[in-house]
């Protein structure tokens, strides 16, 4: 696979206050650069690219608090076709949040992953995995729905838009 160096500082963090389970994994964040900003697909977003890189950017640096945020920064990842490193070591695309798909996203498949994604979050009652993770599935709707349905405000607040 291409770009060896698209995944410069990743580390393992676990979110204050919550116990990841086996099923879980460990929680990455990331560094996101240059690589990964060039390689966003134009179809995969309806919303400004920069405005998108700004929010993928402020989800990963609060991804290590907080599920809400992670639920965005993995969101994230898939659309912008971000390549990570797997648990085994092996650089592969990222997955698609829920529905966990390996396939890079495109149209079809980002309309179908948020789909699911409103799927499981109105699901009752909601599977135990999904109440251990607060926030993580709205955080996974709150991106889609913006990036790719373009209803409702970016999912994190952005500081420059706060000072304006």
């Amino acid at each position: 696979m291409p770009d060896v160096a698209v995944r410069r500082a990743a580390y393992a963090v676990r979110p204050q206050g919550f116990a990841l389970s086996v099923r879980a994994g460990t929680l990455l964040c990331v560094e996101v650069i240059e690589a990964d900003i060039v390689r966003i697909p134009p179809g995969n977003l309806r919303v400004p690219r920069a405005e998108f890189v700004a929010v993928w950017v402020a989800a990963e640096r609060r991804c290590a608090g907080e599920w809400y945020a992670a639920g965005v920064a993995l969101t994230c990842r898939w659309i912008g076709g971000a390549v990570v490193r797997a648990f085994d070591g092996r650089l592969a695309p990222a997955r698609a949040p829920v529905t966990k798909r390996t396939a890079r996203a495109y149209e079809e498949l980002i309309q179908a992953e948020y789909l699911a994604a409103e799927a499981l979050d109105q699901r009752r009652p909601r599977p135990w995995w999904l109440d251990e993770r607060a926030g993580w599935i709205e955080g996974v709707c709150a991106t889609l729905r913006w990036a790719w349905i373009r209803s409702g405000p970016p999912p994190i607040e952005l500081r420059e838009r706060n000072a304006g």
